[in-house]
């Protein structure tokens, strides 16, 4: 009976660990913040300062694909809206998404001469670093909750576990 209860206040504290862990939840962010937004005049760089962007985190790029289309680009094609040798063209069908899998900048245009008209985002991608211990456990990051279904069961199974460690 001492090595069952051994092993049920190890799992515990496991199970305690795993709870003081934040987590986040990817975030789709709709580039220029509508539906089809991808498109000429739109202020791309003032909507990108106003967001943050984690790894994990997608982007939605909706458009016409017969007028525009996206492209994964370097700084230097960035700065200077050129299209060829792109890193990845990721147009599929004007609803497009992108996973920003590693922290670093991202750079995105569209050809066909619609870059010189504004159609060109950066982004900035970073690791994502959970906030102190003694934060409320229940934060809300760009508008979207945390993992508070998650946590809610893990705290019901560690009560669980405890009452039936120590009946």
């Amino acid at each position: 009976m001492e090595n069952f209860r051994k092993i049920v206040l190890w799992l515990i504290a496991v199970m305690m660990g795993t709870f003081l862990v934040e987590c986040r939840d990817s975030v789709l962010h709709r580039v220029g913040g509508g539906r089809y937004s991808w498109a000429p005049h739109i202020n791309f760089a003032e909507w990108s300062s106003h967001e943050q962007f984690y790894v994990g985190d997608w982007l939605y790029f909706g458009f016409d694909k017969h007028i525009y289309d996206v492209l994964e680009v370097n700084k230097t094609s960035y700065e200077n809206c050129i299209d060829k040798n792109f890193i990845k063209n990721i147009t599929q069908g004007g609803r497009d998404v992108f996973n920003l899998s590693n922290a670093k900048p991202y750079y995105f245009l569209s050809g066909r001469g619609h870059c010189s008209k504004g159609m060109k985002v950066a982004v900035y991608v970073r690791d994502y670093a959970a906030p102190p211990l003694g934060v409320a456990p229940f934060l809300v990051y760009n508008g979207f909750a945390s993992t508070t279904n998650s946590r809610l069961i893990q705290l019901v199974m560690l009560a669980t576990a405890l009452a039936w460690a120590f009946l």
